[in-house]
């Protein structure tokens, strides 16, 4: 088998990836973005290991193994951010994020005297969203 085939695909995967990363406003998409470039990774990686076996007996391999493992962590972590954010803003987009937001030294995490907890700007109470 030539390896311009899979290198090429690999690119191409990649490309898609990053476009997709860079294009999305949707949480879950951009997991999804990120995990068809850890796809592409393992493509190039497991490839390399066919055609070039003098170096490592099959590092590759051990290496895809590696980013596989690496790509479920990642899965597991970014859902459950993505889970929390839904919970808190009835959406996953990610255009409603806000990054800047400091509490004051004044806002105690205990709260005012009647015992509910400040509720930081851009945070809205969750409420029950119907169908759309």
């Amino acid at each position: 088998m030539r390896p311009v085939i899979p290198y090429v695909v690999a690119a191409l995967l990649f490309g898609v990836g990053v476009y997709g990363v860079l294009r999305r406003r949707n949480a879950v998409l951009l997991l999804m973005a990120v995990e068809i470039m850890l796809n592409a990774v393992n493509l190039i990686l497991v490839t390399a290991d066919t055609t070039v076996r003098a170096a490592l007996p099959h590092g590759g391999q051990v290496f895809a193994l590696f980013v596989i493992v690496l790509a479920a962590a990642e899965v597991g972590v970014g859902l459950a951010i993505v889970l929390q954010l839904y919970r808190l803003r009835a959406s996953a987009a990610l255009d409603e994020v806000r990054l800047d937001y400091h509490p004051d030294e004044n806002d105690s995490p205990a709260g005012d005297a009647s015992g509910e907890r400040p509720t930081p700007p851009g945070f809205g109470t969750a409420t029950a969203v119907g169908p759309r």
